[in-house]
């Protein structure tokens, strides 16, 4: 029932015409620059951050292109503590990943606000490709089980049998020159609430849907449900300011 609605939002709002004249109140509007962070279902406390350009085309009407980097994580991903170091690990995780989402969009005032105070409320959809990057999910493995022998190792289900062996993870940079990219494509549709000085400032949430398919399914945790296709609700807090 979600991507029926959502497809119908996108349908609308990307096939919307521009009217070519400004009005009185907009004139000295042409772009509006937004950035901020990204709360998302698929994520963790933070699921990441974006920018996003916007530009005049009608009273009613706008268009933007944005970039949107999140961490999507599996959601059997459960975080444990080595009763060894008492260090951190996610057990089963293989890899991170990371998807950039490039994008285009229009966003169609709903309610507009009054030049110096109120809220406003946009419908937006929006559509890109999603650069799926793998990276790899290194722990530190004890194999001699006294603290003797500790390699840190991309996890390996075939290798790593004790998980009270695992003595913690290492960070995501050390998997960085070992990233694999997925490619596929991604959906957007929500709304906006924009409030701040009018012509000067503005901030805001805004909450939807994403849809978003890769070519090839990315391997997360081995040995677990993992899908090509994700579906998930977002929060944004954005800031901005417009000329």
């Amino acid at each position: 029932m979600v991507r029926p609605l959502i497809l119908l939002l996108a349908f609308a709002l990307l096939a919307a015409a521009p009217a070519t004249a400004q009005s009185e109140e907009d004139e000295s509007f042409q772009n509006e620059l937004s950035y901020g962070v990204n709360f998302n279902s698929n994520g963790g406390l933070i699921g990441g951050a974006f920018v996003r350009s916007s530009y005049y085309m009608s009273d009613r009407m706008y268009q933007f292109g944005g970039l949107e980097i999140v961490e999507v994580k599996h959601p059997k991903e459960n975080r444990e503590f080595s009763p060894l170091s008492g260090e951190a690990f996610v057990y089963g995780k293989q890899n991170y990943l990371f998807v950039v989402r490039p994008r285009y969009g229009r966003e169609l005032v709903l309610f507009k606000k009054a030049p110096e105070s109120g809220v406003q409320v946009n419908a937006l959809a929006a559509v890109g490709p999603s650069l799926g990057l793998l990276v790899p999910y290194y722990i530190d493995y004890n194999y001699g089980g006294q603290g003797t022998s500790i390699r840190t190792e991309q996890y390996d289900p075939s290798k790593h049998l004790d998980r009270d062996y695992i003595m913690g993870s290492d960070n995501v940079f050390r998997g960085l020159g070992e990233m694999k990219l997925k490619p596929g494509v991604h959906l957007k549709a929500g709304l906006s609430f924009e409030y701040g000085r009018y012509r000067e400032s503005i901030a805001g949430i805004e909450v939807g849907f994403v849809v978003e398919r890769f070519a090839s399914t990315p391997i997360i945790i081995p040995n677990a449900s993992n899908k090509k296709t994700f579906t998930s609700v977002y929060l944004n807090l954005y800031y901005g300011s417009r000329e």
